[in-house]
Order: structure tokens, then C-alpha cells, then sequence
């Protein structure tokens, strides 16, 4: 979680925006399927797909999975 919250900080992300980005940016992109509750939600997890995570935060959040 500390390498997320870096990452989230740097960013000036959201936790679940970092992993959202994460997954869809990686080698073999995973397509996560995310339920919300609300339209904020929904708003929050787009914001995703737009967030470039460099080199370098994407393998310190390699190495921390």
C-alpha cells in the first residue's frame, strides 16, 4: 500500500485510479470490470484511462505486487 499511496501522491490520483491505471497500462493489460454506485464512481474510474503512469511508479508498483 505504501508504493500506492506514493504513486496516488505523485499523481494527484485517486488509490483506486492508480490501480485502475495500473491494470489497463500494464505488458498484457487486464480489463478490470468495475461496478459504482454513483455517478461520482463511475466519473472517478473514466479519470483512469486518462492517468499515464511513467517507468518508473509503474514498476514500483510492480515490484510491490
Amino acid at each position: 500500500l505504501a508504493a500506492l499511496r506514493e504513486v496516488a501522491r505523485e499523481t494527484g490520483a485517486t488509490l483506486n485510479q492508480v490501480v485502475l491505471a495500473w491494470q489497463l497500462g500494464g505488458e498484457l493489460p487486464i480489463i478490470p470490470l468495475a461496478g459504482v454506485s454513483s455517478v461520482a464512481q463511475l466519473e472517478e474510474n473514466l479519470a483512469a484511462v486518462d492517468l499515464d503512469l511513467t517507468a518508473e511508479q509503474r514498476a514500483r508498483l510492480d515490484a510491490a505486487h
